[in-house]
């Protein structure tokens, strides 16, 4: 056969691109590592976007599609990624140049490397309301059942991917989809126990009838509907009065001549009703009963879906909010916010938490959490690991040591996912803060002078993880200490706070600063903002906050902690204590009572290396109430007690003298060992006699 030459630019056979144009059906490359995509000029061609507004990026399509449909197609594609699944596809409206919008048909194939991760995704778009008419003097019916018949198809495939109510309603209300069926309204209601709850009306503009809860037994069409299970046609405006005496007078002043009510079927019981307004008058055909009815069956299911995953989504979000503390306990000292966000994605919820410890003696603990996964197992796990933490630490573990049996118990518990925490320790008294991080974000601290900064925070393996071969008998869960001074705030958080889909690792970081550096005084209001105004970022994600505030006036700093390492069988340590504790006496002003602080700490520090095989740890810092503070920790668990010495003993005669010495001294518990402290006036009490 010879080849027709009526265009020249369509060689035989044509070219796939060429196949593809003639279509209205461009081509998309996303890489997903990047952020960059290519479209070719068919792609550009369909969502009408010139190739100098194309900037190469997913965000430069944004401007391209309606309101809402972005964020759809981004769910849609998320859940695709998520289930392992190589393909997708969907129906999305994108705006045309002159305001309109048009439907448009996505679909793509996922590209994962050998480990499964999703790399890349390469696809079409197509112009779905691409058809070539019908010639002939019929053309004008043939292309309007068409036009309803590729309504109805559309509508149903979107409605197919709908995930909660409010996805089904904005559907259903948008005039560009059912529109084209003619109807100048439409309603939905949702059965809800012996009533119809109306949960949609739109286009027409004017609410009828159906007013936001009806009984199944009204005598009402939608109620007739789901009553009978049957549809209810209504062809013209003198069957409304007749029929539906109580209706009738709303649907009198509105330009409807015909309706039809359908009712929403599923697994054999009704679920709601769907119902259309008409402007027309006169029966419908057999075709259109059809294809209505087959709309109703795609809503119907699509409805008890989207009923069935919010109940679900409630069920698991109730469950992780009873695994979270049902209070926060007033703290003297303290000022404490938290905050909590669900990522309202289906019934994925995660494992975030928070906790609040009093502790007693002034101190607290606060810690926040995420364990892996979206699921009612991770919020199961959340709780457990949440309760678990939490007795460690009334135990008196150090935070460290806590930290290392939290992992432990994860291990144990066998479920192979792993968690990250920190926890923080704050004595309201002196300002201590003690830190220690499982592989979570570092806090972030705001000072009384409004400066903000993050604190590096040594970190070890997120809980749950094997711990590493290390020498040493550490925990792996390194202590940082700092100063919270009066008027100081620690934010603690989880990373949905600061994700930030397609944008650079750090940018939801520095943001979060930015918005803490500007945020009020006050931290429920700064828990707020920060949830306001940081946390809406689409990150899909929980989000959990935790705002802790020491009380009082802002004050000059005072002078930042000494801390001392005291190993067994180091005879020079003591000796470098000593010599560092008069040097910073001396700068802090209080040097006539120098000699007693030096003997004081002296006694303390022998006493940790006499009487311990686990060698010690020296701390010394100015207290905001004026004091110098000196604390011994050490690996025994048994507790000093002072006695009184004969006249030629060798020993015994150590609390005795810090006893005589000090303003102040106790013991606290802490953990697998204690801490063993002093307190000193700067200025020396004046002699009695």
């Amino acid at each position: 056969m010879a080849r027709r030459a009526d265009n020249p630019d369509v060689g035989w056979p044509a070219r796939p691109d060429m196949s593809l144009a003639l279509n209205r059906m461009g081509t998309f490359d996303w890489d997903l590592d990047s952020g960059r995509m290519f479209l070719d000029p068919t792609a550009l061609e369909v969502l009408e976007l010139r190739q100098e507004e194309f900037d190469g990026t997913v965000d430069g399509l944004r401007r391209c599609f309606a309101p809402g449909e972005e964020a759809r197609l981004d769910t849609r594609v998320a859940q695709a990624i998520k289930d392992g699944r190589s393909h997708y596809g969907a129906y999305v409206r994108s705006r045309r140049r002159d305001g309109s919008s048009a439907w448009t048909h996505i679909q793509g194939h996922i590209l994962r490397d050998p480990s499964g991760r999703s790399y890349r995704v390469i696809g079409i778009l197509r112009d779905a309301a691409h058809d070539p008419g019908e010639p002939g003097a019929a053309g004008e019916e043939v292309e309007g059942r068409r036009r309803m018949t590729g309504v109805v198809e559309r509508t149903t495939a979107i409605l197919a991917h709908a995930r909660t109510v409010n996805d089904v309603t904005d559907i259903l209300k948008d005039p560009q989809a059912l529109g084209h069926l003619g109807a100048v309204s439409v309603m939905l209601g949702v059965v809800d126990g012996g009533r119809i709850h109306l949960v949609a009306e739109g286009q027409l503009g004017s609410y009828v009838p159906e007013i936001e809860y009806t009984r199944i037994d009204a005598r009402l069409p939608m109620s007739e509907a789901v009553r009978t299970m049957q549809s209810v046609f209504i062809v013209s405006r003198e069957e409304f009065q007749q029929r539906y005496p109580d209706l009738w007078p709303y649907i009198e002043p509105l330009s409807v001549r015909s309706g039809v009510y359908l009712p929403l079927i599923a697994q054999g019981r009704p679920v709601g009703a769907l119902g259309l307004l008409y402007a027309r008058e006169g029966d419908f055909t057999a075709e259109e009963r059809n294809l209505l009815m087959a709309l109703g069956s795609g809503v119907a299911q699509s409805l008890q879906r989207a009923i069935l995953f919010e109940q679900e989504h409630d069920l698991a979000e109730g469950l992780q909010r009873a695994m979270l503390p049902r209070r926060i306990p007033d703290v003297p000292g303290a000022l404490i916010a938290v905050r909590y966000r669900s990522a309202r994605i289906g019934r994925d919820i995660g494992g975030d938490w928070y906790d609040v410890i009093p502790l007693g003696d002034g101190r607290v603990g606060v810690m926040i959490g995420d364990v892996e996964g979206h699921d009612t197992d991770a919020a199961a796990v959340m709780g457990q690991l949440r309760i678990v933490m939490r007795a460690y630490i009334v135990e008196g573990h150090t935070p460290g040591t806590a930290m290392a049996r939290a992992s432990a118990f994860l291990r144990e518990l066998e479920t192979e996912r792993f968690a990250t925490c920190t926890y923080a320790e704050v004595d309201l008294t002196t300002g201590m803060l003690r830190l220690v991080r499982a592989g979570h974000l570092d806090p972030v601290v705001r000072r009384g002078d409004g400066s903000v900064h993050r604190v590096q925070v040594a970190g070890g393996l997120p809980l749950g993880l094997p711990p590493r071969e290390q020498a040493g008998t550490g925990s792996g869960y390194p202590v940082t200490s700092l100063e919270l001074h009066p008027g100081d705030t620690l934010l603690l958080c989880t990373d949905g706070l600061i994700e930030r889909p397609g944008a650079e690792q750090d940018s939801g970081m520095r943001e979060l600063v930015a918005a803490v550096h500007s945020g009020p005084v006050d931290v429920e209001e700064l828990a707020d903002v920060l949830c306001d105004l940081v946390g809406d970022s689409g990150s899909g994600d929980d989000m959990a906050l935790l705002v802790l505030r020491r009380r009082g006036t802002p004050t000059a700093r005072g002078g930042g902690p000494l801390h001392h390492r005291l190993e067994p069988g180091d005879t020079k340590a003591p000796a470098l204590a000593r010599h560092l504790i008069r040097a910073a006496v001396a700068a802090w002003g209080a040097r006539r009572r120098a000699d007693e602080i030096e003997l004081a700490a002296d006694e303390l520090m022998t006493n940790a290396l006499v009487h311990t095989e686990g060698g010690g740890h020296v701390s010394m810092r100015l207290t905001a109430q004026g004091r110098i503070r000196i604390e011994v920790e050490d690996t025994s668990s048994d507790l000093p007690r002072r006695r009184e010495a004969g006249d030629w003993a060798v020993s015994g005669r150590g609390l005795m003298l810090v006893d005589r010495l000090a303003d102040e001294w106790g013991v606290e518990p802490r953990g697998g060992g204690k801490c063993v402290w002093c307190e000193f006036e700067l200025a020396a009490p004046e002699d009695a006699g």
